[in-house]
């Protein structure tokens, strides 16, 4: 027995995953740093309204700092976002508005718009009258 407990104690960290990832997902590293600069702030601007050093921000969006999840939470909401939790099987259709909606306030539509339709269609489908 001993001979096992001594070859699990040199093959330990083969077995142990870290809890927390490499980094921020690229996608959303571009995001927050799309969502600073689409405000007209610094990293060092960012840092100060959320108690950070300016290094700290460049760190979370260059990849080679994971913030705690407070930090997170913190850092997406002062840049008028959110996180959400998604079922994987409709990350494809909330992606899909998300880049529908980025697209129409490109174009200077930011009014809000029907879910499901356009406007329009109710307008141009025939009324059917009853008759009595």
């Amino acid at each position: 027995m001993c001979y096992i407990i001594s070859s699990m104690r040199k093959n330990i960290t083969k077995h142990i995953k870290p809890l927390r990832p490499e980094g921020l997902p690229e996608d959303m590293r571009r995001e927050l740093k799309d969502a600073r600069v689409g405000r007209g702030w610094s990293q060092r601007e960012l840092g100060s309204r959320l108690g950070l050093p300016q290094m700290h921000i460049s760190g979370i969006e260059s990849g080679k700092i994971v913030p705690r999840y407070d930090t997170l939470l913190e850092l997406v909401r002062i840049l008028d976002r959110d996180l959400l939790m998604v079922p994987r099987a409709l990350v494809p259709a909330v992606q899909s508005l998300i880049r529908d909606h980025l697209r129409h306030d490109q174009q200077g539509e930011s009014e809000e718009r029907p879910l499901y339709g356009d406007a329009d269609d109710e307008q141009k489908s025939p009324e059917r009258k009853d008759e009595v």
